[in-house]
């Protein structure tokens, strides 16, 4: 039987299967609801609805409105276009990710995995003789500050990710690394602080 564990918070869920050291899976599931894409849509109807609202005026004749059918027209079409790639973004952004895993196959290697809403899996495997240390450290841009988990690897100048799309925090993050440093032999001290 596989010993299972979950740690979750408002974004993200964390899932621990271990399969008896044949294969260590960790799993980190984007949160979704379904009030998100209902919001979505709800703008939409709204924009396009207030745009409509816009174009056509009250009291004029029939023929007026006539005559300014291609400015409402092309008015209309802007708005839908707008309203279209707002909801494209707003799908790629929050719906485009459903989960990444990394499987540690200790004898073998690192398979790390991202799975997309529409059912595509794009994978990736590190032989462990390549992984030369895993590494949990601070990504600090102008905007933001969050960890980050990544492999030193043989006869590469970057660090190599392990979460490419998501960026959860430390306490999901700390048993990932520590079962990759027990896999890849790292003499590495797990003293962080508890209260990260």
């Amino acid at each position: 039987m596989a010993d299972v564990s979950i740690i979750s918070n408002t974004r993200f869920v964390y899932i621990h299967d271990n399969h008896k050291q044949a294969v260590d899976t960790h799993h980190i599931i984007l949160r979704t609801t379904a009030l998100k894409p209902i919001v979505t849509y709800l703008i939409a109807i709204i924009l396009v609805a207030y745009s409509v609202y816009l174009h056509i005026e009250e009291g004029k004749p029939v023929t007026i409105v006539i005559w300014n059918a291609y400015t409402i027209y092309t008015r209309m079409m802007i708005s839908l276009i707008v309203v279209s790639y707002t909801i494209r973004a707003y799908n790629t952004i929050f719906y485009m990710f459903v989960s990444e895993s990394v499987i540690i196959m200790p004898e073998f290697g690192v398979q790390l995995e991202t799975h997309y809403g529409s059912g595509k899996i794009n994978r990736r495997f590190i032989p462990v003789s390549k992984i030369l240390k895993p590494v949990l450290n601070e990504r600090v841009t102008p905007v933001t500050c969050c960890w980050c988990l990544s492999f030193l690897t043989r006869n590469e100048n970057e660090l190599t990710l392990v979460f490419k799309k998501f960026r959860p925090p430390l306490k999901m993050l700390v048993p990932i690394w520590k079962a990759l440093c027990v896999a890849t032999d790292c003499k590495e001290s797990f003293e962080l602080q508890e209260d990260e």
